[in-house]
């Protein structure tokens, strides 16, 4: 049975640059000549998510710094939570879903006001159970999952945690490997299997949130019955900052979501032993021999 309902997300996260104009001309591009179902970005509370050493440390790489410290980094790229709701506002527009990864319980509680279709927990917060918890009480939309950098015992605790509370149903759950860009022999498309024989029947889907280069990867992880693609997306792979060398440009996204909603079509059974488009060249070209 073809799977009719995949899904793909452009992942903007940060890669507006801290330009509300950048990040429209982006939404727009993502639905208009990319065709993608959903736009993410990523919400951070940098005072409450970094210690003060994180915060006034200098950024790892300085030249993809925003600030003078990898706080202020953080801070620039910030979007408010009113900036946001003009976000989400733009993709209804331009009729994709908005969504947004949220860092900490502050982001998740502004975010979870503004009532999206899904938020993102990335890998990095997957252990967040206070946040967790709160968006299980207080949010009602679709919760997903990012396993980059997380044990199965984890996974195990993870997914039980959203059971005890009747979530579970809500929740999709990606297959990720954390690294940016990550080479192909660390993707580890076989883990989409382990996650599929382990929780398919418990959680909502599987998903699959890649960081590496090209497009071919996320056709095998289809052909794996995963439903729900993310990819970081940028205008420009040479822009300043740190995820644009990982993410799709626009034509690379168009074609990403085309091959997907393709091959999608492909993955399927023949409906009958000769089918309709068959019988016309079977009377044609087709040579029986009968034995004996």
């Amino acid at each position: 049975m073809a799977i009719t309902n995949v899904k793909i997300i452009a992942e903007i996260g940060c890669n507006h640059k801290g330009d509300m104009q950048i990040a429209h001309e982006m939404i727009k591009i993502a639905a208009q000549f990319c065709h993608v179902d959903i736009v993410k970005f990523q919400k951070r509370n940098p005072k409450e998510l970094l210690t003060p050493e994180e915060y006034n440390a200098p950024h790892p790489e300085p030249y993809h710094s925003y600030g003078k410290t990898y706080g202020e980094h953080r801070e620039f790229l910030e979007f408010n939570c009113e900036q946001h709701r003009q976000l989400k506002k733009w993709c209804e527009e331009w009729s994709v879903v908005y969504s947004s990864s949220v860092w900490d319980m502050t982001s998740a509680k502004e975010i979870a006001s503004l009532e999206p279709e899904m938020i993102k927990i990335p890998s990095a917060c997957n252990l967040n159970f206070d946040m967790l918890d709160f968006l299980c009480r207080e949010y009602e939309g679709e919760i997903h999952l990012s396993l980059g950098m997380t044990t199965h015992a984890e996974e195990e605790k993870i997914v039980k945690f959203f059971e005890e509370r009747n979530r579970v149903k809500d929740i999709v759950l990606y297959s990720c490997t954390s690294g940016y860009p990550v080479p192909f022999e660390d993707i580890c498309l076989k883990e989409i299997l382990r996650l599929k024989n382990k929780f398919e029947n418990k959680v909502k889907a599987i998903g699959f949130s890649g960081h590496h280069l090209g497009i071919a990867t996320d056709v095998a992880a289809l052909a794996y019955g995963t439903q729900y693609f993310e990819r970081h997306f940028t205008l420009d792979r040479t822009w300043k900052g740190t995820d644009h060398a990982a993410s799709l440009e626009p034509d690379g996204m168009r074609r990403l979501a085309r091959d997907l909603r393709n091959v999608s079509k492909a993955l399927t059974y023949k409906k009958k032993e000769i089918l309709d488009l068959e019988e016309a060249q079977r009377k044609k070209l087709k040579r029986i021999c009968n034995h004996g």
